[in-house]
């Protein structure tokens, strides 16, 4: 027993001051994607770079759909000057358009996410979800279950994970959702009370990422389900994904 109070008097206070300081993301972590002005040839340049088509070149100048973005980077390494990211974690958005990035900087998720006033009220103390890792390569998975500990004590801001569908407010969806997991996912999204979130956390639950052309139908939840809250990334920073949940719910601390 002395040990133990001896190792943990040592170890001290372990939970990150989130989100009352800025989180410290390492160098290699990219962020949010900037599209600056460029010549056409440069946006040509990324587009052809891309592995997910995320990058376009639309009739009104380039555009970089973060809900398709893997942030390999090969735009920016393609382009230079066109592409920047700026090591910030904040990118979760309510809508699908707020994910899309343009030089002028319009778009992106820059708005602050916000839920009905009753939605608030009634999570205010306690918001549960269940995850459902639909043929995820298990990195956002992974990403999701670390904030459940000391690091990050999800629980002090009454945001739990739960096994059953019947406890939860909310489906938190990873992974492409192949055609083998349509229904799973239907049953899950029954079996919820009501009123239900769901959340798509990556870039493959929310597009289909890599996955979206292949013939399993992987295209991601939308075609399923009606996305309350995007958080883009592959796989999305625990930060991103800690910052999105708080943000959805108006709670800061």
């Amino acid at each position: 027993m002395f040990k133990i109070v001896t190792e943990r008097l040592r170890q001290k206070y372990r939970t990150v001051p989130y989100p009352a300081k800025d989180p410290v993301l390492p160098q290699r972590f990219r962020g949010k994607p900037v599209l600056h002005d460029a010549q056409p040839e440069s946006a040509a340049a990324a587009v052809n770079a891309c592995p997910t088509g995320a990058f376009t070149q639309k009739e009104d100048g380039p555009c970089l759909d973060m809900g398709l973005c893997v942030f390999c980077g090969a735009c920016a390494n393609a382009a230079p000057g066109l592409v920047t990211f700026d090591g910030g974690h904040r990118m979760a958005a309510l809508a699908r358009e707020e994910l899309l990035v343009r030089p002028d900087g319009d778009g992106g998720a820059a708005h602050e996410p916000a839920t009905p006033a009753d939605l608030r009220k009634l999570f205010k103390r306690s918001f549960r979800i269940r995850e459902v890792s639909a043929a995820g390569c298990n990195a956002c998975e992974a990403d999701c279950n670390v904030l459940t500990t000391v690091v990050f004590d999800l629980a002090r801001f009454g945001i739990d994970f739960v096994a059953s569908p019947r406890h939860a407010d909310a489906v938190l969806v990873t992974g492409p959702v192949p055609r083998n997991m349509h229904l799973a996912l239907r049953k899950c999204y029954d079996a919820m009370p009501g009123p239900k979130v769901v959340i798509a956390a990556g870039a493959c639950a929310i597009s289909g990422g890599l996955f979206k052309d292949l013939d399993q139908e992987a295209a991601g939840v939308s075609p399923h389900l009606d996305i309350d809250l995007f958080i883009p990334g592959c796989p999305p920073n625990p930060y991103t994904i800690l910052d999105g949940l708080l943000r959805f719910l108006e709670r800061r601390a």
